[in-house]
């Protein structure tokens, strides 16, 4: 799970508005920072509304690539946090105490827990994120990407991935007795209607439930429990959109694949989804299906569309920065693919000339789902990928240890 919208399924209509050039097809170069890029982040562009995203993303994708994030670059995600445990998009002095102009959200804060999960030794800065998500969360249980305002599903899918990262079960997480499961299972679309198997953002002001594909791959993850990185899942047993007597999350997870698989069926990508935008390929959503898919176990259709992301999306993540790389790199994860030869290109390489470089790790100490979830000591997670430390090892270590670039040109 941006990009993902640029990052992925950034909310805020501000940020929405901010991360529309990152996800179409020819658009401009991003405008030069109106801030100066601190030491440790990620990318050149202005990371105002996405400074935490991309770089929760950059280090996730290191993480399961096998890397050590550097220090520099762990540091400052760290540094944005608020004394409550919230994250903001961006802090440009993190010296000062969060005060009330700081708009911290609920996006931001679920990438953070989940990269710091995976890089390992800040426990306590994952649990007082935790702490604050479940203290925000709304009365159909689900979250808002801000605090206060309506559910969304994408906001209650990236923070049942933050949920699951973090040890906890999200299905225990209640307000007024409801889970963000139920929150999830009252935005898909029933099957005998238009855009059936998908999930809405949230109903419309009349309270119609509108097909939305970003939405749909990220409801799909936190169907499953899942968060950003994801591996094949078991093939569904009803290819096809599937009604229920009593509708559960699997249901749900299936459901939506099936509506992805048939988005990406004949071209094999999605279009465009934000509101306005000219009907076009959407690289970011793409790459979002992709993972989707492939934890729903819809491996062949996941892969076509990593084969046409191959092919062109090259020049989409070299405009927009790590948060794509990133997304691509778990694209390539989750279909089992080699991120260091993508269509001619290393996405290895291009994501770690962005920033601090990582540190290669030989021979990472694995460990199951059960052993990260049942730690608490901040301890690295199990989401390692051997594949790419091979692929590290045999086409970039050089490369790696003789450049210690710290912004790419």
């Amino acid at each position: 799970m941006n990009v993902r919208r640029s990052a992925a399924a950034l909310a805020a209509i501000g940020v929405l508005a901010a991360a529309a050039p990152a996800t179409a097809a020819g658009s401009s170069p991003s405008p030069s920072p109106k801030t100066t890029i601190p030491t440790g982040l990620y990318g050149t562009a202005d990371p105002t509304y996405d400074g935490v995203w991309r770089q929760s993303l950059t280090l996730l994708a290191q993480r399961t690539l096998g890397y050590r994030p550097a220090a520099e670059a762990v540091d400052w995600l760290t540094g944005q946090q608020c004394a409550n445990g919230a994250f903001a998009a961006f802090r440009a002095a993190p010296a000062k105490a969060c005060d009330d102009k700081v708009q911290p959200d609920t996006n931001s804060t679920a990438a953070a827990v989940q990269a710091l999960r995976a890089v390992g030794g800040h426990g306590g800065s994952v649990q007082k994120a935790v702490g604050w998500l479940k203290s925000i969360q709304n009365k159909d249980g689900g979250w808002s990407y801000y605090p206060g305002s309506p559910s969304d599903t994408n906001s209650t899918s990236v923070v049942i991935g933050a949920l699951s990262a973090a040890g906890a079960d999200p299905a225990d997480v209640r307000a007024s007795g409801k889970s963000p499961y139920d929150a999830l299972l009252a935005w898909s679309v029933p099957c005998d209607q238009d855009g059936g198997g998908a999930l809405a953002y949230q109903p419309d002001k009349k309270g119609k439930l509108v097909a939305n594909v970003d939405a749909t791959a990220a409801g799909l993850l936190g169907a499953l429990g899942k968060g950003f990185v994801a591996q094949a899942g078991k093939a569904p047993a009803e290819a096809a959109c599937a009604e229920a007597g009593h509708l559960t999350p699997a249901r749900v997870a299936d459901n939506a694949g099936a509506y992805l698989a048939a988005a990406v069926a004949k071209t094999g990508h999605v279009q465009s989804a934000l509101p306005g935008a000219k009907d076009q390929p959407d690289f970011g959503n793409t790459a979002d299906t992709v993972v989707a898919l492939a934890a729903d176990g819809r491996v062949e259709q996941a892969g076509k569309a990593y084969a046409w992301l191959e092919k062109n999306a090259g020049p989409w993540a070299k405009q927009s920065g790590p948060a794509a790389y990133a997304q691509l790199i778990l694209a390539a994860h989750a279909v089992g693919a080699q991120p260091g030869d993508f269509g001619g290109t290393s996405l290895v390489r291009s994501l770690n000339a962005l920033g601090p470089a990582p540190h290669v790790e030989s021979a990472p100490a694995l460990k199951t789902q059960q052993q990260a979830k049942s730690s608490d000591d901040g301890s690295d997670p199990s989401v390692w990928w051997i594949v790419g430390v091979v692929l590290v090892a045999g086409a970039g270590v050089g490369f790696l240890l003789a450049s210690r670039k710290k912004r790419q040109p």
